[in-house]
């Protein structure tokens, strides 16, 4: 009797899973999950394991008050996803900056390098929680947690130990790339190693950094900018303020030994600045700084023996360069004579404020050199397309997925991977739930995310402007505002009576009221009349909620005696 057939069919290896939460779409605020196992159609359920990679933040300079604006974690909650560790690439604010305010909702592992993990455990003592959770790994290490293996390979950034992550998870190999470049001359650190690279591929997936992809050519060395600062901060005769993100260690090194060679004592100014060189001095990074001045006192120094590097590059309202564009820092003041150095890019979104900074400081009849007028004195760290295409001619990726980006970077990215053969078939967005399988890429689900920003001590999802509070809030009578406002250097300024008809439940003390918009008024620094309703009306709002029982429904209208603002 003949036996029956038996059909064998051959197991399919579990998918991995894709999820980025913050970076796609935009520059900063980066924060990806990765999951194996099988998900059905990325609804709640399934057998998968994840892991986070970076936690990062960015800062809202579009909001009042310019907060920081946290990823979403929400779309983790409804799809039941917990991670089992926190893996960070580099001490960056856009990768880390968002860790002491998200993970305490994970309460899982953190695998750092030494520097990332110093910053990280000084945020959290900051918040005051506990470090035990953070672990160090070196540079060139692995570790295994759950299905994963993931390998930490140095390479060259802005800040040192950046490493990207070969991530294994079954038969699945992806290469996270992080933030980096290809540079022969990295100050701090050694350059990135080609062997390391070609002995990892081909690997399954690359998901990299878009930054400058539709940049053609290759980013400058760290090398080349400290000869281009030698020779510019020798030319100066005044005091000099050279302004660098705080985090670019080797930039901070290149202005101090620049300062040494032309006989200038250096300060540094801003508390990043100050903290981001305390902790890499203590892992022996910063060795040959010079010796720091405090700023209180260098008035005690002839014009010509004092540099400050200063944060504020991109003219964040707080930092110490906007304080000294308004003459507001109690220990020192620009003069004519003295030359203010950028020694950094302007980062999409900045260039408004970037340009009211820049406004500010000619007030003071300062010299200005920036990246317009001298390009030599700042280098990106990041990857332009040379750079890119000889990288992945090391690892030979099967597919990419471009992130850390907009979406022109992004696309800049897919067009010049499709060129080298390279299938990039999907641009994520955040929220995206992407799935790797033996079929490739494919994108198996979209999750609408809800900016969230950190609102005094928590985080919150982001008041809509008409609502305050996304819409949700009982509105209780009316507030019809009118004021006629004039532009001023350093904000705006209420002019002649302030019309007010109120008509709601609560009383109101309209002294105070009046008193706290000219406050408000102000410190708000935009340029036009509709921004300077959008700035307000959530600050109106936010006042109201504070001072009466029940909200009005608020009904603004202003009027512009001058629309220019002086000197700009």
């Amino acid at each position: 009797m003949p036996q029956p057939r038996v059909q064998i069919r051959p197991r399919r290896r579990p998918p991995l899973h894709f999820l980025p939460l913050g970076g796609c779409g935009e520059i900063g605020m980066n924060l990806s999950l990765y999951g194996f196992g099988e998900r059905q159609d990325g609804e709640k359920g399934g057998e998968d394991d994840w892991i986070a990679v970076d936690c990062g933040m960015m800062i809202r300079q579009d909001l009042p008050d310019n907060p920081l604006q946290v990823p979403d974690l929400s779309t983790l909650e409804r799809l039941s996803i917990r991670p089992r560790a926190l893996i960070i690439t580099h001490g960056h604010e856009d990768h880390i900056g968002a860790a002491a305010w998200l993970w305490p909702k994970w309460g899982c592992p953190i695998h750092a390098t030494p520097l990332a993990a110093g910053l990280l455990r000084a945020k959290f003592v900051e918040r005051g929680l506990a470090t035990d959770a953070i672990r160090v790994i070196e540079p060139g290490e692995a570790l295994e947690t759950g299905p994963f293996t993931l390998r930490f390979l140095p390479l060259t950034h802005s800040i040192p130990e950046s490493c990207a992550l070969l991530i294994a998870a079954g038969e699945h190999r992806v290469l996270h790339t992080g933030d980096w470049k290809l540079d022969p001359e990295p100050l701090i650190g050694p350059p990135i190693s080609a062997a390391t690279f070609r002995a990892i591929a081909p690997v399954d997936l690359v998901v990299g950094d878009s930054t400058n992809a539709p940049l053609p050519g290759r980013s400058r060395s760290e090398g080349e900018v400290a000869e281009a600062l030698t020779r510019t901060i020798a030319r100066c005769e005044g005091r000099v303020v050279v302004s660098c993100f705080a985090s670019n260690l080797a930039r901070v090194l290149a202005i101090g030994r620049a300062a040494q060679r032309s006989g200038r004592r250096i300060s540094l100014m801003g508390r990043s600045m100050e903290r981001m060189v305390g902790v890499a001095r203590q892992l022996g990074y910063m060795d040959d700084l010079p010796p720091l001045v405090p700023v209180a006192d260098l008035g005690y120094l002839p014009p010509e023996e004092v540099l400050v590097i200063a944060t504020g590059s991109q003219g964040e309202p707080r930092a110490a360069l906007s304080r000294l564009s308004r003459g507001r820092h109690p220990h020192f003041e620009l003069m004519a004579g003295d030359t203010v150095i950028f020694s950094a890019k302007a980062i999409p979104g900045n260039e408004r404020l970037i340009q009211r900074l820049k406004a500010g400081l000619r007030h003071f009849g300062v010299s200005l050199f920036d990246e317009e007028n001298h390009p030599e004195l700042h280098a990106s760290g990041h990857p332009a397309q040379e750079e890119l295409r000889t990288f992945y001619g090391w690892v030979r990726p099967r597919h990419l997925l471009p992130v850390h980006g907009e979406a022109r970077h992004q696309q800049a990215h897919q067009s010049l991977a499709t060129s080298l053969g390279i299938e990039a078939p999907v641009i994520p967005t955040n929220g995206d739930l992407i799935r790797l399988d033996a079929d490739g890429l494919s994108l198996t689900a979209r999750h609408p995310q809800q900016p969230h920003i950190v609102n005094q001590d928590a985080v919150a999802a982001l008041p809509g402007l008409g609502g305050g509070d996304g819409g949700h809030r009982a509105r209780h009578g009316s507030l019809y505002l009118a004021l006629s406002v004039a532009a001023t250097v350093t904000g705006w300024t209420r002019i002649g009576r302030l019309m007010l008809d109120a008509s709601q439940s609560s009383p109101m003390d309209e002294t105070a009221f009046a008193d706290w918009l000219d406050d408000c008024l102000d410190e708000i620094e935009v340029d036009s009349l509709a921004e300077l309703r959008l700035a307000l009306q959530p600050r109106l709002l936010g006042w109201l909620a504070d001072h009466l029982h029940r909200v009005p429904e608020v009904h603004l209208q202003i009027l512009a005696v001058e629309a220019e603002i002086p000197g700009e």
